[in-house]
């Protein structure tokens, strides 16, 4: 693979393969040109180097003033207004015009919901039966994937409360983590196969945890260094029952190490970075992201931006840096149903991401619409739109308050 210093890098260029970050992460594709701002995201962000089998081009423009890839066939066009295939039995299909924003949130709450039930089946299936059905469960998990595709900026933005959590903690757990590490895997360029896997393996992470008393992993005390070690044993039950259930061995790999560290602290077999599979590497991300957004208990929830800066940080070197940089441009440094204070004054929900620029999210202004009765939304910037700081949990709450006392439907639980 041949290395590209992104110092020399030029804008409105070409590569005739797939262009890489970190050998692993793919940036582009041979159908999207470098921009200017692509480039000053990879030196904001301290790339040095991209990697790709291909070669540098300059693109070709065309009689009617388009640039043309010249090693890259006409694609079609996506239709923007298709934005929400059928996924599940009853959920339409979002076409422009024809569903508010209001209708889409409450739809997308509804898809969210069923799925909550859906894994609530799995656990208490095998709880009671020993059973999991991989036919069916890769069935539901295509299906998920799909509609994460086309609707991740909603789903990301639904937290649980403290109350949902301790409820069933296991299913609100693994289905938030499913889904973080499926937005990953898009982030990644997984196929849709390798995908449905990824999705399985985060699904069944914690299975094993149903083998230990629940006292254990819901609990608001301080456990013995017995109980932690009991708790530590959760990932060699989950591979035990997914070895027993005839899983393939990546998914068993998958469950089994993602509490391993890429620095050898981690367990059950204190693995490094280099022998730790790709699943339970996504996986590890995902589900301590969510551990740290979500209330427990025992401890409020940190804010989003919170836990992506503490992921950023990577003390010791626990997390594979490639998954972490694709967590950060799915999510932002300001993730999605997250807070923040903009310069001009106003109160802004993180509602998509701009993957060329993770510090400036689009976000939309709860309660303010346009002339045609649209949700406001933006672009920030580094000026006058700029995000000055995400909002803490006490400032949040308060807004959040504050718009629900004047009817102004916000997507998030707390």
């Amino acid at each position: 693979m041949n290395t590209f210093k992104v110092a020399d890098l030029k804008e409105n260029t070409y590569f005739t393969d797939e262009v890489f970050l970190d050998k692993t992460f793919i940036l582009l594709n041979n159908a999207t040109p470098l921009t200017k701002d692509m480039i000053k995201a990879l030196q904001v962000w301290s790339f040095t180097d991209i990697y790709s089998e291909g070669t540098i081009q300059l693109a070709r423009t065309t009689a009617a003033g388009t640039q043309k890839n010249d090693f890259a066939p006409d694609m079609p066009k996506k239709n923007p207004a298709e934005s929400l295939e059928r996924s599940m039995e009853g959920i339409p299909k979002f076409v422009e015009g024809e569903y508010t924003e209001d209708e889409k949130i409450a739809s997308v709450q509804s898809v969210y919901d069923e799925y909550l039930k859906y894994v609530a089946k799995v656990y208490t299936r095998y709880a009671t039966h020993k059973e999991l059905d991989i036919e069916e469960m890769s069935k539901e998990i295509r299906e998920l994937c799909l509609f994460i595709k086309d609707n991740k900026n909603y789903l990301l933005r639904i937290t649980p409360t403290s109350e949902d959590h301790s409820k069933n903690y296991l299913v609100n757990h693994s289905l938030r983590s499913t889904i973080i590490s499926i937005a990953i895997g898009y982030q990644m360029r997984i196929p849709l196969p390798k995908l449905m896997e990824l999705g399985i393996t985060a699904l069944l992470h914690e299975i094993g945890m149903l083998r230990l008393p629940p006292q254990m992993y819901i609990t608001d005390r301080i456990l013995s260094q017995s109980e932690r070690k009991q708790i530590q044993a959760h990932p060699l039950f989950s591979f035990q029952v997914l070895k027993d259930a005839n899983f393939p061995l990546i998914m068993q790999l998958g469950v089994l190490e993602h509490h391993e560290k890429e620095n050898g602290t981690g367990y059950p077999q204190h693995l490094t970075g280099d022998k730790i599979s790709l699943y339970a590497k996504i996986v590890a991300v995902a589900c301590t992201y969510e551990a740290i957004t979500a209330s427990r208990d025992y401890k409020e929830a940190s804010s989003a931006s919170q836990a992506m800066i503490e992921l950023l940080k990577n003390a010791a070197g626990q997390y594979d840096a490639v998954v972490i940089k694709a967590l950060l441009f799915t999510l932002s440094l300001y993730p999605i149903g997250g807070f923040v204070l903009l310069k001009n004054g106003k109160i802004g929900q993180v509602v998509d991401v701009n993957a060329n620029m993770p510090k400036n999210p689009i976000v939309e202004i709860p309660g303010e619409r346009d002339e045609k009765g649209m949700i406001c939304k933006f672009q920030t910037n580094d000026g006058d739109l700029a995000v000055v700081r995400a909002l803490t949990k006490k400032e949040v709450d308060e807004f959040v308050k504050k718009m629900q006392s004047v009817r102004r439907p916000i997507l998030r639980k707390f």
